[in-house]
């Protein structure tokens, strides 16, 4: 039995959750967004408490516990996805580090001899405050983490002066420099 699995998601008044044949159509404020359903392996249920939960059809399988929980979370994800949103604050740091939008377009100024051009994905919008702060906002979990990380290997930080693009309130675990 999975303990996430069993777990209900309480959906807010303006969301709303619909079986479309292979897929559940979760909508709300924000929009709506389409998640994988397999209904050979789970049930849904909603009752009037506006809880939804998934229930596995045979719970003699092995591998069922680990789908479960996965499901339930896509589920939970999207759910939050369509009434707050999912957002990622990043931070760069280092002399000459700057952020501008230009079209569709991040312009990311880097120390390197040239401008890193990053295109912004469909669904996700990204906004600079200040020149130094990114704000990735989307209503795909998976989508705005997927950006954030591939923003971040643009240049990652480094150990000794902690330059480079992070997470805001990561910790950099610092290494010491030389010694005379």
């Amino acid at each position: 039995m999975s303990k996430l699995g069993k777990k209900i998601i309480v959906l807010p008044k303006e969301s709303s959750i619909k079986v479309d044949g292979e897929s559940l159509l979760v909508s709300g404020p924000k929009g709506s967004q389409k998640v994988p359903f397999n209904q050979k392996l789970f049930t849904s249920k909603t009752n009037e408490k506006n809880e939804f939960q998934i229930v596995p059809n045979d719970k003699k399988l092995k591998n069922i516990s680990v789908l479960w929980g996965t499901y339930r979370s896509l589920i939970n994800n999207a759910v939050q996805g369509v009434t707050k949103g999912h957002e990622k604050n990043l931070e760069l740091s280092g002399v000459g580090f700057r952020a501008n939008i230009k079209g569709d377009d991040l312009v990311l100024s880097l120390g390197f001899s040239h401008e890193v051009k990053y295109k912004v994905p469909k669904g996700v919008s990204i906004k600079v405050e200040k020149q130094t702060k990114l704000n990735i906002v989307g209503l795909d979990k998976e989508l705005v983490s997927k950006t954030s990380s591939e923003i971040k290997s643009l240049k990652p930080v480094e150990p000794y002066k902690a330059k480079g693009i992070k997470e805001k309130d990561q910790y950099v675990l610092r290494k010491e420099g030389k010694k005379k």
